[in-house]
């Protein structure tokens, strides 16, 4: 599968800083912080809209941002080979952020991070994260944590690609989407859903009238109905429960009835964070 996300990026548009008492779209990254560690970014969030197919960052090009994203804005990390071909490696939404958010910023970026659903997010340069790190150990806590669950899913991703068929890994693509922008109907073209599962879109075509047939989903145009999340996590591969398993444990994600993560609650007393610190900041994000 080819893919070929438009050469723009956030930057096209002139981000805005927000005003005090402004509101700001949900990030649960975010608001999962402190009163007084949130108060140490805030003044230094900037607000933009990105658009499907909008590029934050390609491979090789010195990441000295982060990105946000916010309410239903989703990012995909991806990987794409000389040839074209892509796969998508890491889903990130509301939960989270893509960019410097481990190490101190400013280092090549291994992977290109596309705008799958568009919508705002909220941008920090790197250098001011780091700065609140050293000046807020909960604050580089839960950004530990969250790297750990970051890396989590892209591990989960390799061996669920290397080792489930595709009708599996197809649902855990979409309740991985269900998870993070609610609702039974998943702005999702086969286009797309080809490009992240790194399959012909024709395969794939085969794969959901498939699963449409099974009563699991419901495909229309430029969407796809989950038809009963709980049927098809069960006919999921087990890579979606693991994630979301760590998630909770690790970052104390909070998910609805209907699968959706409605907050994150770090734990505040677990043994090894600095450890964890001191091995985040010598390796990229």
């Amino acid at each position: 599968m080819r893919y070929r996300p438009k050469r723009q990026t956030v930057n096209t548009a002139r981000p805005m800083a927000l005003a005090p008492g402004l509101p700001v779209p949900g990030n649960l990254l975010l608001d999962g912080l402190r009163p007084e560690d949130r108060a140490l970014l805030d003044p230094h969030l900037e607000f933009s809209a990105c658009r499907r197919g909008e590029t934050l960052f390609e491979v090789g090009t010195s990441v000295t941002t982060i990105a946000f994203p916010c309410e239903q804005t989703v990012v995909s990390l991806m990987v794409v080979m000389r040839d074209g071909r892509s796969a998508e490696t890491a889903t990130v939404g509301r939960e989270g952020a893509v960019g410097g958010v481990v190490s101190s910023g400013f280092l090549p970026a291994s992977t290109q991070a596309v705008v799958q659903l568009g919508g705002p997010i909220l941008r920090l340069d790197a250098a001011r994260l780091q700065d609140a790190k050293r000046r807020s150990p909960a604050l580089r806590n839960l950004f530990t944590r969250y790297g750990d669950c970051l890396l989590a899913q892209v591990l989960q991703s390799v061996a669920c690609n290397a080792l489930h068929p595709i009708e599996a890994r197809c649902l855990r693509w979409l309740l991985t989407l269900q998870d993070r922008i609610g609702g039974e109907s998943l702005p999702v073209t086969h286009e797309l859903l080809a490009a992240m599962l790194g399959v012909q879109r024709t395969y794939l075509t085969r794969i959901l009238s498939a699963l449409q047939r099974q009563g699991l989903i419901e495909i229309g145009r430029g969407r796809i109905i989950i038809r009963s999340r709980l049927d098809a996590e069960a006919a999921a591969c087990e890579c979606h429960g693991v994630v979301r398993r760590h998630y909770e444990a690790v970052l104390g994600a909070i998910y609805g009835l209907d699968g959706q993560l409605l907050a994150v609650e770090a734990p505040p007393q677990r043994p090894g964070p600095e450890a964890l610190w001191v091995f985040a900041n010598s390796e990229p994000a």
